[in-house]
């Protein structure tokens, strides 16, 4: 992505760009959303205790879902529910040329998790951790990564967020709690 879509970029001029010196801002969200849902999916996957019947008894070409497909289809459903969402908030309050902002910031921050998720992953999967223990450091840590990245948008320098204090108690109440709500029940309920 550094490579060809940011035009040999490197790491820091790609997180200190600023919104109008930035250039294929669509095709880096469209990347960097592609590797948190798979790395998110693998590491979840784990733990999902079992497949829903509805969901296991559906075969196409006579394959059916196992763990990790199902957290996949499920984050993927999570992350394309929340972007159109977070679009229609942004549509519905007149804001609609602060998206483009929102998703060029979250990207940024979605790009450093990213490698935080692929650390995770190597480390779950190729050292001798017990696997149980760990989950409670998981939560932990998603925990902490959801409330910095509250605090990541409420004070970001590009104010993406809606300048009126119940737009902002809006969308993080119905565009970041929900949604982690709904995800965590079709997982783990």
């Amino acid at each position: 992505m550094m490579n060809i879509i940011e035009r040999d970029a490197s790491l820091k001029d790609f997180l200190l760009q600023k919104y109008f010196d930035a250039s294929n801002n669509l095709p880096s969200w469209i990347i960097t959303s592609c590797v948190i849902t798979l790395t998110l999916s693998i590491l979840l996957s784990q733990y999902i205790p079992i497949v829903p019947k509805y969901v296991a008894d559906l075969q196409l070409f006579g394959y059916q879902l196992n763990k990790f497909g199902y957290t996949l289809l499920v984050v993927v459903f999570f992350y394309l529910t929340r972007s159109t969402l977070g679009y229609l908030f942004y549509q519905s309050i007149g804001d609609g040329k602060k998206w483009s902002i929102f998703y060029f910031t979250s990207t940024k921050f979605y790009f450093i998790l990213s490698f935080l998720m692929i650390i995770l992953c190597i480390t779950h999967y190729y050292f001798p951790i017990d696997r149980n223990k760990i989950f409670l450091y998981y939560f932990f840590f998603f925990c902490f990564v959801f409330i910095f990245k509250v605090f990541f948008y409420l004070f970001h320098k590009n104010k993406i967020l809606p300048e009126k204090w119940y737009y902002k108690f809006l969308y993080i109440c119905t565009l970041q709690i929900a949604p982690l709500l709904l995800l965590w029940k079709l997982l783990f309920f």
